[in-house]
């Protein structure tokens, strides 16, 4: 079983401190502070991360099942919006709304919708992230229509 990394590091307090987070393998690293996660100052933020694990996840996911179900994709896009604010209790991540468009020959709108809702609960991080609620909104391009599922 592989072990991934990453690191953050926080100094001062919450509002005027900064941070710091970076990946493990090295091939990213950014700043965060209070501004870039509950305002909008530039910057990055924990959610984000979340975000681009949960769409990069999804999008080899869906690969792999279209390819395996014989059809390989040209093109597989997907942009996570993740909604992080306060809630009973503190704050929290209730949803993720995953857009999908991915272009794919000679499949049809009803295989394809049933691929993605498959990939979309059987990714890993989607897995981790069993406590929040994860939407699809999924397009085939050059398919037979729009195949929106919740």
């Amino acid at each position: 079983m592989k072990t991934r990394t990453a690191e953050a590091t926080w100094t001062g307090d919450l509002r005027s401190g900064q941070g710091n987070m970076r990946l493990g393998s090295g091939v990213w690293e950014g700043d965060y502070s209070f501004g870039t996660r509950m305002e909008d100052q530039p910057g990055t933020n924990p959610e984000e991360l979340v975000g681009a694990a949960l769409a990069g996840c999804f999008s080899m996911a869906l690969s792999n099942a279209l390819t395996e179900a014989g059809h390989i994709p040209t093109r597989v896009h997907t942009t996570a919006r993740v909604e992080f604010g306060q809630v009973d209790g503190g704050f929290a991540i209730p949803r993720i709304t995953l857009e999908l468009e991915a272009e794919v020959p000679g499949i049809e709108e009803a295989e394809f919708h049933e691929l993605a809702e498959g990939a979309k609960s059987g990714c890993p991080v989607s897995k981790a992230l069993q406590g929040t609620e994860i939407e699809l909104d999924a397009t085939l391009i050059g398919g037979e229509g729009r195949a929106a599922a919740d």
